[in-house]
């Protein structure tokens, strides 16, 4: 009679390649049982296989799984050093992860197809990751609106801390954890969020690659989400060319810059950048006088408790800045144009200022029509299409 013995064997528990071989093998090998002296040789083989099996205890522990290392190309101009947190280093595994899970509808917790809300509800691609709309604050699943109008998602690399309009939120990460319980965002719980994963095919193996285990938790999804985030990256507007050479700036788009870069112009450079900081922000804080009385209850004196931060909010970077309307921390502005014509104006004298206010003596910077059109022309400048329409940064391919 001819019967079929297979062993049953853990590659992990084996001593070297060759008793590897030997199961293989040993498996599925047809054993005349009334042959005593291929019995007698099969037994043989098989007590060897066990003795063998039995000494890899004496074999180094396997080598920890490692992800594939992402270093991020700084562009021409910018500055060199990242806020890339050292517990969570960029991985091509994570920032895949971190990019489905951004543009995932049951992010929130939900499944319901009413019901779902990613980060790239409100952060939308096409918009320079902002919300883009007419309405001065974008709202949660369950209809609350936010305190505050949105803030771009864009070069965050490069933000040292401080995040959010009143530097409340400390990291990408942490801000990912508070979007997720915040009632006026996904208001959801990290135990529906992980639980909701969990239950999708195709995450664990997600989490596997890019963290070596298939644990679904919420640290991991806020460090997926951050690595995705930090290579959100614009650096190719006209501007940018004009800096590396490869264009030339037109006549007006040049009067402009003069404008935006000299206190004796339109006086933007202090909070805004230029060509000594291609980020156009400094990501610091500044009342720039828009009010008279303080009533928000999260400006940057919520933080500091400092009486001369109240009414300063974040100096947004102006990348991009014609998709990212409304303006200002609460919307109070629809267009560019507005924005302009209060800078020019309608500044609002305070002994909360900011020193860098330098034309608040009257009123505004008082620009002309002409100027206000130069000005206006070279922040158009700053739109960097090739980074709105990036596929890389798009919605990928979604486990079912």
């Amino acid at each position: 009679m001819i019967e079929k013995f297979t062993i049953n064997s853990h590659p992990g528990n084996l001593g070297s390649a060759g008793i590897s071989e030997l199961t293989a093998t040993l498996s599925g090998l047809e054993i005349d049982t009334h042959n005593a002296r291929f019995h007698k040789r099969f037994i043989l083989l098989l007590t060897i296989l066990i003795l063998l099996s039995s000494c890899s205890n004496d074999d180094p522990d396997p080598e920890p799984y490692t992800p594939t290392p992402y270093e991020i190309e700084i562009p021409y101009g910018f500055p060199t050093v990242l806020n890339v947190p050292a517990d969570n280093p960029m991985t091509v595994e994570g920032i895949a992860l971190g990019r489905i899970l951004f543009y995932d509808g049951r992010l929130n917790g939900r499944s319901h197809p009413d019901s779902l809300m990613s980060c790239s509800t409100c952060h939308i691609h096409q918009n320079s990751f902002e919300i883009g709309a007419s309405r001065p604050h974008p709202f949660g699943v369950t209809g609350n609106a936010t305190h505050h109008a949105m803030l771009p998602m864009i070069n965050l690399v490069w933000n040292m801390g401080n995040f959010g309009w009143n530097g409340s939120v400390p990291s990408i990460e942490a801000d990912v954890l508070g979007v997720i319980s915040d009632p006026s965002e996904f208001d959801s719980s990290p135990e529906k969020v992980v639980n909701t994963l969990k239950n999708i095919e195709g995450y664990k193996e997600l989490f596997i690659v890019a963290f070596g285990s298939d644990e679904i938790n919420v640290e991991r999804i806020s460090k997926a989400i951050a690595q995705f985030v930090r290579t959100l990256i614009s650096s190719n507007s006209r501007f940018d060319k004009y800096m590396r050479g490869e264009v030339q700036l037109t006549p007006e788009e040049l009067r402009g810059f003069v404008l935006f870069t000299t206190e004796e112009g339109a006086d933007c450079f202090h909070c805004h950048g230029g060509y000594g900081n291609p980020l156009f922000t400094t990501n610091k804080f500044y009342n720039n006088g828009k009010d008279s009385v303080f009533t928000d209850a999260a400006d940057r004196f919520a933080i500091t408790g400092d009486p001369m931060d109240k009414g300063a909010y974040k100096a947004t970077t102006l990348r991009n800045i014609e998709l990212t309307g409304p303006y200002m921390h609460d919307g109070r502005f629809e267009t560019l144009d507005e924005v302009i014509e209060f800078y020019s104006q309608h500044l609002v004298n305070t002994p909360q200022i900011d020193p860098l206010m330098h034309h608040i003596a009257n009123g505004g910077i008082q620009l002309t029509p002409p100027e206000k059109a130069d000005l206006m022309a070279f922040i158009k400048t700053l739109r960097d299409d090739e980074f709105l329409n990036n596929p890389v940064f798009g919605k990928p391919e979604m486990p079912e």
